[in-house]
């Protein structure tokens, strides 16, 4: 567990249990302060009411608490090989932060910043990748509020941004459910087929819409283009794979579906800022 405070009342706590057995993980919070609970890999539980209790958290999803008529403290069981990026802001804090656009955060609202909220979302690849960067940072202990302070601020705008979020009184089309799961699935389907993934026409012919409502729904509940997802997908794998290093690039390259190790390359330069090389060179050092 390392645990690093930001500013007053704000603070971030990096949980990574690389051993085979699972761990547990307890920290005091009282009722003051809104809870981020992001899984960016593996599985495990927080325990409530001595127990009675459990919350999951599974892979890839992120889970907000805020109880102000009772504290939750942390009480994390912590699968093995896996890691959680826990963020613990107090309400007064978190409310300032939005103070000129706070309308379209349900809980902030004046009705109901009073009330107790949960909420579970996927954690979507922009936001993997800004954890992967929390996860993976090799910084010294006197610029570490400093660097996650960016970092936090980054993966709470990608949280909150509208254009990601599923917002049904802005777009009729998606309140009809059956649409929605037709996307989910086409988002299923591109996931699973991703090194030879169908055309567009191919998926909206495959999930029963056309191509115009598969772009327009996909946008709307994924914040990204069909394929812009699907790249963003790719390159985190190649993350992973690379952070694995059981892997070398041109192996990488095979599985994500590239025909030459130098289109890969090219695809995770650009997206990073750095060669797959590099990256797995700062990752061993």
């Amino acid at each position: 567990m390392d645990k690093t405070i930001i500013e007053n009342g704000f603070y971030i706590i990096r949980f990574v249990n690389e051993n085979e057995n699972t761990l547990k993980f307890q920290e005091a919070v009282s009722q003051e302060f809104i809870q981020f609970h992001f899984c960016q890999k593996g599985s495990g539980y927080l325990e409530f009411n001595e127990g009675t209790y459990q919350l999951p958290l599974m892979p890839k999803t992120v889970n907000l608490l805020y109880n102000p008529s009772k504290p939750l403290p942390i009480d994390l069981k912590l699968s093995n090989y896996s890691s959680v990026i826990s963020l613990v802001i107090s309400i007064k804090k978190f409310h300032g932060l939005f103070s000129e656009d706070a309308d379209h955060i349900h809980f902030l609202s004046p009705d109901n910043n009073t009330k107790k909220y949960y909420d579970t979302r996927n954690i979507t690849p922009a936001m993997s990748v800004v954890l992967s960067q929390i996860l993976e940072a090799k910084i010294h202990d006197s610029i570490k509020p400093l660097y996650f302070k960016g970092k936090v601020y980054e993966l709470l705008s990608l949280f909150f941004n509208k254009n990601e979020d599923t917002d049904v009184e802005q777009c009729p089309f998606l309140v009809d459910e059956e649409n929605v799961r037709k996307i989910r699935k086409a988002k299923e389907i591109i996931l699973n087929q991703m090194t030879e993934p169908p055309t567009l026409q191919g998926l909206a012919s495959e999930i029963g819409l056309n191509v115009k409502k598969l772009k327009e729904g996909f946008k709307q509940i994924y914040g990204d283009t069909v394929f812009g997802y699907l790249l963003d997908f790719k390159m985190n794998e190649a993350r992973s794979m690379l952070d694995t290093k059981q892997y070398n690039i041109n192996e990488i390259s095979i599985k994500l579906g590239y025909s030459t190790s130098s289109h890969f390359i090219s695809a995770f330069k650009k997206k990073f800022g750095t060669t797959p090389k590099k990256y797995l060179m700062s990752v061993s050092s």
